[in-house]
């Protein structure tokens, strides 16, 4: 890492109160712009989990993404919702006993899979075993197969089992939110080090085109 975490979040508080200074003229941000995708079965996570690690998120001075919040009425849903994947850096997967039940859930799950995002799931109140989607028709062949590959692939991540009964909630906001802020560092730390190898590159053919004029 180049940055401790503490570091990390203490650059993130200062380049984002600059970043309002300089556009206090901005009442919201665009919604594609975010650092972590929050997908969730909002019937099971909107009033408990799904919104307690958005507010940790906000607290970090990240940028979250989830739909009731991140949007307002009359912004095209998967429009925003497809720009927010498409740009964010980590996805956090709420599994929860009614999320294969919902199309949406499984198409955001899909495209954080297929945009190549590291995926942090929660077993929340399910196991990955009962993570399973029942052909009841509703789905194309296609959409099927895309949707199955999606759980198999993310249920086979290191990921945080959870209780909302027994499990410590505290505990779990913590873990969840510092995995998320370990993969922005290491994402940092990579833009960090192809930028710093781009710089060499220019320099390297700034000297050796000044060293060509001289020689002429």
């Amino acid at each position: 890492m180049h940055l401790s975490l503490s570091k990390w979040l203490g650059s993130k508080l200062v380049f984002g109160s600059r970043r309002q200074k300089s556009t206090c003229r901005i009442t919201r941000k665009p919604a594609g712009l975010c650092d972590v995708f929050i997908n969730h079965r909002g019937m099971d996570t909107k009033r408990n989990i799904a919104a307690l690690l958005y507010d940790r998120f906000v607290h970090l001075n990240l940028n979250p993404f989830i739909d009731y919040k991140s949007m307002k009425p009359g912004d095209e849903l998967l429009q925003n919702i497809e720009a927010a994947i498409r740009d964010c850096k980590v996805g956090v997967v709420i599994f929860s006993p009614h999320y294969c039940d919902s199309h949406f859930c499984l198409h955001e799950l899909a495209l954080l899979i297929e945009n190549e995002k590291v995926v942090i799931p929660i077993f929340y109140d399910v196991k990955p075993s009962e993570l399973v989607l029942v052909d009841d028709g509703s789905y194309s062949a296609k959409e099927l197969h895309r949707f199955k590959l999606a759980i198999e692939r993310a249920k086979r991540r290191v990921g945080f089992p959870f209780d909302s009964f027994n499990g410590d909630w505290s505990d779990l906001l913590k873990r969840a939110s510092d995995s998320v802020v370990e993969v922005l560092m290491e994402f940092d730390a990579k833009i960090d080090k192809e930028v710093k190898q781009k710089r060499v590159v220019v320099n390297k053919w700034t000297k050796m085109e000044i060293h060509d004029q001289l020689i002429k």
